[in-house]
Parts: structure tokens; C-alpha cells; sequence
């Protein structure tokens, strides 16, 4: 009886540790300035929600390999709220080489991303890659 009830337990602490948090996987940022746009990773770090910028494209979607960003992280520190939103993390804007405090909200295949200073808050929809 005891090994039936360590099993149970055990399956449980096993399925749990492997279910994905639903915003894990490669995004899409929405193009800047220049058109260029960014596939960021997103993943569990900790309790948290991270993100690493894994590719760059120019404007006519040709990959930059020599963008000076690549495998840096931009978002960090993001708690999962409920309902698809998080919150309490930062993000880098490597635009404008500044952080900024950020939250998220998960919608089917969109991300909403969001950073803010002192009030004053700019954001993108970023799409799923995969």
C-alpha cells in the first residue's frame, strides 16, 4: 500500500514538473523602426518567464547573422498572474538599449508584451513561430 501511494505521488510531482507554461516557445516580434523584426525564445526560469532573443531579420525577412544582440536576454522575471497574464518582470528594448517594467497577456497565439516607465508604457503583439 505504501509503494501504491509513493507512485501515486511520484506520477504526480512528474506530471505536474512536465506540463509547459502555455507563452514557452518562439515568438515574433513585431517589426521596429527599420522594419527588422525579432524571434524571441520564451521559457520557465524558476518560477519565472524569460526570454532570449534567438534570431534578427531585416525588413525583406532575410535572417542577420551578424546582429549584435543574438542570445541575449529581454525579458526576465515575469510571474504567471492567471488567465494568460503576467506581470512584476522586465524587458530590454535593445531599440533603445533601455528596461523597462513589463507584463504580458497570452491570447491563442498572440503575446502582448508591454514595457513602462514612469507612467509612460509602449507595447507589440508579438506572434507564435512555434
Amino acid at each position: 500500500m505504501k509503494r501504491l501511494a509513493f507512485a501515486a505521488l511520484a506520477s504526480i510531482f512528474w506530471c505536474g514538473s512536465a506540463v509547459a507554461d502555455p507563452a514557452e516557445g518562439m515568438w515574433r516580434t513585431e517589426p521596429g523602426d527599420t522594419g527588422g523584426y525579432l524571434h524571441v525564445s520564451v521559457y520557465e526560469c524558476g518560477a519565472a518567464i524569460c526570454g532570449v532573443i534567438r534570431a534578427a531579420f531585416d525588413e525583406t525577412g532575410e535572417r542577420n547573422t551578424g546582429y549584435e544582440h543574438l542570445n541575449k536576454r529581454m525579458l526576465w522575471d515575469m510571474q504567471p498572474k492567471g488567465g494568460g497574464s503576467y506581470g512584476d518582470g522586465r524587458i530590454w528594448a535593445p531599440d533603445r538599449d533601455k528596461t523597462y517594467n513589463s507584463r504580458m497577456s497570452l491570447e491563442g497565439h498572440a503575446l502582448e508584451v508591454s514595457g513602462c516607465v514612469f507612467g509612460i508604457c509602449r507595447g507589440q503583439m508579438w506572434k507564435r513561430v512555434n
